[in-house]
């Protein structure tokens, strides 16, 4: 019997009463959640200043917070980090800087050295008086951030820049800000390559993703030829990796820049001078987009993984995307292997040429394996999936490799690889 149309007036009123109350009650707690869900984000705001000549940008750190959810940032402290001051606790011990910030939040400023010599005169980050490229990371040294549990941030960028100038990223800017968002990260920090000054810029959307090549004004760097290429080959590549990347970054640079490419997340340094598509039928630019799309962190001494399979897949996105004839890529593979007989060694702490050459060899070898164990169902292309983003050695591509077909592939047994036995 319901309660509520039979029971006396009286307890009829108190009913509905407590009914009223238990809703309103559930109400509250519905917006007392959502409430939690938003104070649990906090704001942090960077923002850039270049210092044209100086070789150096300002940082500044702006942080805007409910409940003090950010409690500590900490970085190693480094002599390319000066003029540090900000609002709060700001020390350093056991080599870090360590910053605790007031409760709702205030700002920390310092000065960002943009100057690295890699070797005789060549630099892989530089800033003049006229241009700038560097990698995030130069400027924002890499924190580690105590919080509240669950806390989160939502970082933003913006660039205070001389008259004249613009800077490229690899973020996406809307209504005017740029938007740092680095999945898997509680707190996100902006990382990647970036040209600032008199820049000249093309973009494009190849198979779903926005593509940007920028580069300094007068440098010769031969942005639309880059595009041409990256239409032919960039669709094969989102074909193996769908997902991977939504945008990609290509930065490019002449002297005195370091004459080679440089990859970092979603964007990648290529020397103005690299040739698109190599005598050898290899290409230094598809080189630099599979490491960035692949996004392998080597374990000491397999740095031939990384480095064999961005070689061999520059010469099969080139052969697939029709930018050579397959009889041309039979060749460039057979030349990969006579040079792979200069290499002594595979594992080692670094890859030269010779022993990329031969991760090639092995790279091929393993495909043709892939595809005899399985019946044709699988090949190279279904490991990449399952190594990207991966810190890889021997052990878990062989792994890998495993769960496709079931047994360990000979290409990557231990005697067949000069030099990986002696590894840990």
């Amino acid at each position: 019997m319901n309660c509520l149309s039979t029971c006396p007036l009286y307890f009829r009123r108190a009913s509905l009463a407590l009914a009223l109350i238990f809703v309103t009650a559930c109400g509250v707690s519905d917006s007392e959640s959502a409430d939690r869900e938003t104070a649990r984000e906090y704001s942090v705001h960077y923002t850039l200043r270049p210092v044209p000549g100086g070789e150096a940008v300002d940082v500044e750190l702006r942080l805007r917070q409910p409940q003090g959810l950010l409690r500590e940032l900490s970085f190693p402290a480094n002599p390319t980090i000066s003029a540090l001051d900000g609002d709060g606790d700001l020390q350093e011990y056991d080599g870090r800087i360590r910053w605790q910030p007031p409760a709702r939040g205030g700002t920390l400023r310092w000065r960002g050295s943009v100057y690295h010599e890699r070797d005789n005169g060549r630099f892989d980050a530089l800033l003049t008086s006229r241009w700038g490229v560097f990698r995030m990371e130069d400027v924002i040294p890499r924190a580690r951030s105590r919080t509240i549990k669950g806390a989160v941030s939502r970082t933003t960028l913006s660039f205070e820049l001389p008259p004249g100038w613009s800077a490229v990223t690899e973020y996406a800017s809307h209504d005017g800000t740029i938007v740092v968002d680095r999945p898997g990260r509680r707190f996100d920090e902006p990382a990647g390559w970036m040209a600032t000054g008199k820049l000249g810029v093309r973009r494009e959307t190849i198979a779903g993703l926005h593509v940007a090549v920028a580069a300094p004004k007068g440098h010769g760097v031969r942005r639309m030829d880059m595009l041409a290429l990256l239409n032919w080959t960039l669709p094969e590549l989102v074909a193996i990796l769908p997902g991977t990347l939504t945008r990609l970054t290509v930065i490019a640079a002449g002297e005195p820049m370091w004459r080679g490419g440089l990859s970092g997340p979603a964007s990648f340094f290529i020397h103005a001078d690299r040739p698109l598509i190599s005598e050898n039928a290899t290409s230094p630019l598809l080189h630099e987009v599979m490491h960035t799309a692949l996004g392998i962190r080597p374990r000491s001494g397999y740095d031939w993984i990384a480095e064999g399979l961005a070689e061999y897949y520059s010469i099969e996105l080139l052969r697939r995307g029709r930018a050579i004839t397959p009889e041309r890529a039979a060749t460039a593979f057979a030349e990969q292997a006579t040079w792979a007989e200069e290499a002594e060694y595979l594992c080692a702490n670094e890859s030269t040429a010779a022993t990329t050459a031969l991760a090639v060899t092995v790279f091929a070898g393993l495909n043709r394996e892939l595809g005899e164990k399985s019946g044709g169902e699988h090949s190279l292309d279904d490991l990449l999936p399952k190594i990207a983003g991966s810190s890889a050695d021997l052990e878990s591509l062989t792994v890998a490799v495993q769960q496709l077909t079931g047994v360990s592939p000979d290409a990557l047994h231990i005697d067949n690889l000069p030099g990986c036995r002696k590894m840990p």
